[in-house]
């Protein structure tokens, strides 16, 4: 029961916003709500955040700071010892949370709970960030699913319905810790080298950037979204993933905002894309929770056997998007310079480079990791093991993306290309995918002399898919 005449801690984690925030709410039961930021380096071992997530995290927390009128206090360290610190010193009578679902995350918060259970606070946990708990969708003989369209289908959408959105609260009776808080400058998010020019224009972190990107969704992308998510040029993607990651919008408004467009003609195929979409999001976290080396460990230990072939020139070629292949590259740019990637896109880099390359997907997930601003554990090696066959309910290993096909199919008319590998801008589009065909005088009507404006592949289509499936045999063998 709150003590209404004390005071509270609200520790924001993953669920930066106002709106809908459920362990918020619980907190403003009290007279007096201390919000706390904690960056957690220390716990987080090999997954502390990336450095695009930094940028994103750094411009997310000013937002927040500056819709709460400036009274959200940063801290640095492990966060038992800074909450400990602060109930002992405010006489906190309640500690409350939003639910994260890394495994290390897991173990630390545990801690922390039983910690200050023991010590007589209240502490109360909630779910903000998925629409259905991990526990709660199970096969009926209570075991994990491992296959996305029936835990979909029978695990989720046979579930209740996802929690209907909260109010947004008042938040009157918040207060600062004007003696320890740190600057949000002193947590050190922002890396020395200002390479995130670019993001800074194309992206709005923040609980207002992210109503802002769904509305414009809904309005412009939701129509025709199964079909035209898959190519790069068009607007059928939400480029909502950033903006859920770090909780600036819970994943149940958006969820209730796009299914009250289910009454527009012709969108009830295209709604219920998206919204399995937000169901592939859970799967991922449905994993992570049951199987927590996930990140780590293939899913199917038969790829434990693979004989993957070490090449770090491959890697660092595939990095900087000098493949090549022209819509490989267009995708490593596009990452590089904007910290994001069409998801479409996002599967031919991942097969080219676990398939073609014969790179282990460690690779893929750690670049990604650094890379992404909406780099999450879950999603992120989830989707890695997917591309690379060993994971659950994974595209099979033989399931090669030929990037020249992919980049005509989904690129017709070179439009995503030409924007991130501009040296092949004016290049004939028979030629755009495969820039080798081209003869000699078309090559030097379009100024490019291969190996020079523009690399040759690093490797042959047909000999590198049959090397790939030789290695896939061995492992077939073995297992």
């Amino acid at each position: 029961m709150s003590d209404n005449s004390g005071i509270s801690i609200f520790w924001f984690r993953q669920d930066l916003r106002i709106s809908d925030n459920p362990g918020l709410i619980k907190s403003l039961q009290y007279k007096n709500t201390l919000p706390v930021y904690i960056l957690d380096d220390i716990n987080s071992g090999q997954d502390r955040i990336g450095a695009a997530s930094r940028w994103w995290l750094n411009n997310s927390l000013n937002k927040l700071s500056n819709t709460i009128n400036k009274k959200l206090s940063f801290y640095k360290g492990n966060p038992l010892e800074i909450l400990n610190d602060l109930v002992d010193r405010f006489n906190i009578k309640g500690v409350f949370w939003n639910r994260c679902y890394e495994p290390w995350r897991i173990k630390r918060d545990t801690e922390i709970k039983n910690f200050f259970i023991k010590k007589g606070i209240e502490v109360e946990t909630f779910n903000s960030a998925l629409l259905w708990e991990p526990w709660e969708i199970l096969k009926s003989d209570k075991t994990p699913y491992k296959v996305f369209t029936p835990f979909y289908k029978k695990g989720c959408l046979m579930h209740r319905p996802p929690r209907e959105p909260l109010l947004k609260p008042n938040i009157d009776s918040l207060i600062i810790d004007d003696i320890k808080s740190l600057e949000l400058g002193d947590l050190d998010l922002l890396p020395k080298y200002n390479w995130y020019d670019q993001m800074e224009a194309i992206w709005d972190p923040g609980e207002i950037g992210a109503y802002k990107k769904l509305d414009t969704f809904l309005e412009n992308g939701l129509q025709g979204y199964k079909e035209g998510r898959n190519f790069p040029s068009k607007r059928n993607v939400s480029q909502l993933s950033p903006h859920i990651h770090f909780g600036e919008i819970s994943p149940n408004e958006v969820w209730y905002k796009a299914s009250a467009k289910k009454d527009i003609k012709n969108i009830k195929t295209d709604l219920d894309h998206f919204l399995s979409e937000l169901g592939w999001r859970e799967f991922s976290y449905n994993l992570l929770y049951h199987f927590p080396g996930l990140p780590r460990e293939n899913l199917q230990k038969k790829f434990d056997n693979f004989p993957w072939k070490e090449n770090k020139n491959f890697i660092e070629k595939w990095q900087k998007g000098i493949t090549g292949y022209p819509i490989v590259d267009a995708g490593m740019r596009e990452l590089w310079q904007t910290g994001y990637m069409h998801n479409r896109v996002r599967m031919i880099v991942g097969s080219f480079l676990v398939k073609n390359l014969l790179q282990h997907w460690h690779e893929g997930e750690k670049w990604f990791w650094d890379c992404l601003i909406d780099a999450d554990l879950a999603s992120n090696s989830a989707s890695w093991q997917w591309v690379a066959g060993s994971g659950a309910d994974a595209a099979p290993y033989f399931r090669i993306f030929n990037p020249v096909m992919q980049g005509s199919r989904f690129d017709p008319e070179g439009l995503y290309i030409k924007k991130f590998v501009p040296e092949l801008k004016d290049l004939p589009i028979k030629y755009l995918y495969s820039p080798w065909d081209a003869p000699i005088e078309i090559l030097e009507t379009a100024n490019i002399t291969l190996g020079k404006e523009y690399p040759n592949p690093i490797v042959d289509l047909r000999d590198s898919r049959d090397r790939a499936l030789e290695a896939f045999s061995t492992i077939r063998i073995k297992a």
